[in-house]
């Protein structure tokens, strides 16, 4: 169930952030460069959100194994997909057949290797716990 709970969060932060991006790429970017060149402007933005969201998921669930963690990232790839075919579907009304083909094949390419990382970010990490800083002296827990 935690499995669960940490891809959805996960899935959650990364569809929301691409949803509010969509608002900026959509009436700014594509008129001006165009539907590849938009999307190819949005992707490292993108990237830095995933990374930051897996390192959100493996800090805040230090116990889970990497495997866990995997399978945390394929629950929010799945996710997302799924939530991405239904949003083409209810806003342009096209079969997922048409939503895949009428990717750029630049752009998509971009798309899937981000989807990718996507599912395997949060197993990338390393979720040691840092130095205690607790135990250091510092300029009011010196020794007396």
């Amino acid at each position: 169930m935690r499995i669960l709970k940490a891809g959805l969060v996960y899935f959650l932060i990364v569809f929301g952030a691409g949803f509010a991006m969509a608002f900026i790429r959509i009436p700014f970017l594509v008129p001006r460069y165009g539907v590849r060149t938009a999307e190819l402007l949005e992707t490292p933005v993108m990237l830095a959100i995933i990374v930051w969201a897996s390192l959100r998921l493996t800090r805040r669930n230090a116990r889970f194994k990497r495997s866990t963690r995997l399978c945390a990232g394929l629950v929010a790839l799945a996710l997302l997909v799924a939530a991405e075919l239904l949003v083409a579907y209810f806003l342009g009304a096209r079969s997922l057949s048409q939503t895949i083909a009428s990717r750029d094949p630049v752009s998509g390419s971009v798309y899937l290797a981000s989807l990718i990382f996507l599912a395997l970010a949060p197993a990338l990490w390393n979720n040691r716990p840092g130095p205690d800083k607790s135990s250091t002296p510092g300029p009011l827990r010196g020794a007396s």
